[in-house]
């Protein structure tokens, strides 16, 4: 079933400037980890969803996000990828799924907490690949001009279909960082799949949203590893139906 998926999810680059990707047939497992560099236990989780997006997993199974929460700062090290928008993103997962706690490293399966991800969210991503999609999701990237990054998105559902909510979400790889204080002093981490921003939730009135969004590029991010990942959520349960990443776009003028 891994390679039906596979098949079905394309990804191409007209020229240096742009990507785009498609989602498939069956239905890829969003992946997100919400971590934080002033977290002593979070560096295996980083390194397992790294790898997990790498050699573990077809491309076009799995979308990874790496959500940095700041409510670690206090400890001594501030996490310069930590957004209070992650934080609390992950406090109405927590919500979804009839809990009241947050912590890190944690993990969510299109949406389903699981918290022993040394082992259960490989079962979950087969058990999610095997679902036939019930949403399509198209997304491009593209640097209309230096520093000014330009997302298009659509998303279609049944007609029948109501309460989806569309996010997106600009990620960045091959980040290098030393930690010099906290839990992690005297630390190199390696990080993939962080997120810069997100974007959303944005309605899907009749199941549909036809999207393009103009986003300013920070000085400090690595242009060359930006990518964009889209997914749609149902508002009510925090479900995921079906979720597309360009992976990195190596978006260069």
């Amino acid at each position: 079933m891994l390679a039906a998926v596979a098949l079905q999810f394309v990804v191409g680059a007209a020229d240096a400037q742009t990507c785009s990707a498609s989602s498939g047939a069956q239905t890829a497992a969003l992946i997100e980890l919400y971590t934080s560099e002033g977290c002593s236990s979070c560096p295996p989780a980083d390194a397992w969803l790294r790898e997990a997006a790498g050699a573990r997993n077809r491309p076009g199974s799995i979308v990874p996000l790496a959500l940095h929460v700041p409510y670690w700062d206090y400890i001594g090290w501030k996490d310069i990828f930590a957004q209070q928008a992650f934080a609390g993103r992950q406090s109405r997962l927590v919500g979804w799924n009839g809990h009241r706690g947050v912590f890190t490293p944690h993990f969510f399966v299109s949406g389903s907490e699981v918290r022993d991800w040394h082992g259960g969210i490989a079962a979950e991503i087969r058990r999610i690949n095997a679902q036939t999609a019930a949403v399509r999701i198209t997304i491009s990237a593209s640097l209309s001009r230096p520093g000014l990054l330009t997302i298009s998105t659509e998303a279609t559902a049944p007609a029948s279909a109501e309460g989806l909510e569309l996010v997106l979400a600009v990620t960045e790889n091959q980040i290098v960082s030393t930690v010099s204080a906290g839990e992690n002093q005297g630390t190199t981490l390696h990080h993939d799949h962080v997120v810069r921003t997100l974007v959303g939730p944005l309605p899907m009135p009749g199941g549909r949203i036809n999207e393009k969004r103009e986003l300013s590029i920070d000085p400090g991010w690595q242009v060359a590893q930006l990518g964009v990942a889209a997914f749609v959520q149902d508002r009510h349960s925090g479900r995921v139906l079906q979720a597309v990443s360009t992976g990195s776009c190596r978006l260069v003028r």
